[in-house]
């Protein structure tokens, strides 16, 4: 996973860095996909100008989220407390429960029995909680997506909600 997902070795966190790969490994497994198919699954099964693959957006959110933090350590010091730990765990895997979420048939992408009734953000809070990760990393995951709009988000949340949607919308997103 540390070659899919190059900011995985920047969580300094020994624990948090196997458990974070963990759940990455589990979900693939679970999803019935290998490592090499995550390229192939799109980001998205809404309407986009164009669906770079899980994996490079993935990528991209997690850059993107770190960037910002960076920024604001720069322009505002203390005053503003970012656990990049979880920051970058929570972005890796903000995402992770559209392996389960989506399926492949004849070649095009579909939700799942299982993602009819589960979102990702649900599903993969789900399996984070059950690999072990802290309730922080849980939080981003759950509340990346909309369904996090009526709960408090954290700093780091805040982080990925915004990075998420900012690759979204860019890339031509339309929910």
């Amino acid at each position: 996973m540390n070659k899919i997902f190059p900011l995985i070795d920047r969580i300094s966190n020994s624990s948090l860095l196997a458990r974070t790969v963990s759940c990455w490994e589990e979900a693939v497994k679970r999803g019935g996909w290998t490592k090499d198919e995550l390229y192939k699954i799109p980001f998205t099964l809404l309407p986009a100008d164009y669906k770079p693959g899980i994996v490079t957006h993935t990528n991209g959110v997690a850059e993107a989220a770190v960037a910002m933090a960076e920024v604001f350590k720069r322009i505002y010091g203390d005053r503003i407390e970012i656990d990049l730990d979880s920051l970058i765990s929570g972005a890796i895997l903000h995402d992770v429960g559209k392996v389960l979420e989506y399926t492949e048939r004849n070649g095009k992408f579909h939700k799942s029995d299982s993602g009819k009734l589960v979102r990702h953000p649900v599903s993969g809070a789900a399996l984070a909680a059950e690999m072990g990760l802290p309730a922080e990393v849980q939080h981003i995951i759950a509340t990346h997506s909309y369904e996090g709009d009526k709960i408090q988000r954290t700093v780091e949340s805040v982080l990925v909600h915004h990075a998420d949607f900012a690759n979204f919308e860019a890339l031509g997103g339309k929910a």
